[in-house]
């Protein structure tokens, strides 16, 4: 049975390791469709699992993006996490 966008894109961040992040482009790109940024972010932004780190998924011009949980905080996890 063929996984959904939403599953394929859990799959995906859930594999991000602790100090890197990803682009919502690349999570896209990862998850079979290249052309669903926004997708992607509409999709982490409704998570609340711990074991998807959607506080990894970044912006491609290198801003943070949004955080369900707030931006303050999503700095924060990925300054602890040696990623900025």
């Amino acid at each position: 049975m063929k996984r959904s966008f939403k599953e394929r894109v859990y799959a995906v961040v859930a594999k991000i390791p602790r100090g890197k992040v990803l682009t919502y482009k690349e999570v896209a790109r990862r998850a079979g469709s290249p052309d669903a940024s926004r997708a992607v972010g509409n999709i982490l932004a409704k998570n609340f699992n711990p074991k998807i780190p959607c506080h990894r998924v970044i912006r491609s011009d290198g801003k943070l993006g949004g955080y369900n949980r707030g931006g303050d905080l999503k700095r924060e996890i990925l300054e602890r996490e040696k990623v900025l």
